[in-house]
């Protein structure tokens, strides 16, 4: 199965400054959203196979736009998000959103381990979505504990679906509630 790309959308959100303290570095927030025709829209197909093996090439077309919006900077922490159209079912989403899409995306971020963190939901046109995000290392690290919200106007529309993948350069800003730094998950993960 092909899928129909109909747009793409980069936003890259940098704070520089939070809750009146500098970001050093700035805070910057890449969503890779991605809003496809929705091949099932108006039916129920019992077998998504061909959704969730189409993930693949999403995957590595969305690796591609983040890897550009990036620009080089270091990724910490990722989530991913679907958004159906109401002509289509929720378990749309999911098909796009399993191991096999992220694995082109964790490849450009490098070796990341954690689990991504997903959200996804059937939304009328222009609904908001909060993206969680934890840290590409390990999801302990409280001070990636995250979220991404988005509002996109017009997406999805009902024969849509919206596939977003949120990337983020650093923790919270101000984070001070403990836990095991990035660094040190890092090290844990490459045993030094």
């Amino acid at each position: 199965m092909n899928l129909n790309v109909r747009r793409n959308i980069i936003i890259r959100d940098e704070a520089n400054v939070v809750a009146g303290q500098q970001a050093d570095p700035p805070l910057v927030k890449v969503s890779v959203v991605t809003i496809i025709e929705n091949p099932y829209a108006g039916q129920h197909v019992q077998d998504l196979t061909p959704l969730i093996e189409a993930s693949v090439p999403l995957g590595r077309h969305m690796a591609a736009l983040g890897a550009e919006a990036l620009a080089g900077r270091e990724v910490q922490s990722y989530g991913k998000a679907g958004l159906v159209g109401s002509r289509g079912e929720h378990e749309h989403a999911n098909a796009l959103l399993t191991t096999v899409f992220a694995t082109p995306l964790r490849e450009m971020i490098g070796d990341p381990v954690a689990w991504i963190s997903s959200t996804s939901k059937v939304a009328g046109m222009g609904e908001a979505i909060d993206v969680p995000v934890n840290n590409i290392y390990d999801v302990y690290v409280r001070s990636h504990y995250d979220t991404v919200s988005l509002c996109i106007p017009g997406v999805p529309m009902p024969d849509e679906i919206a596939i977003i993948f949120c990337m983020v350069t650093r923790g919270r800003v101000n984070a001070r509630v403990g836990g095991i730094s990035h660094d040190e998950a890092r090290s844990k993960r490459s045993g030094a």
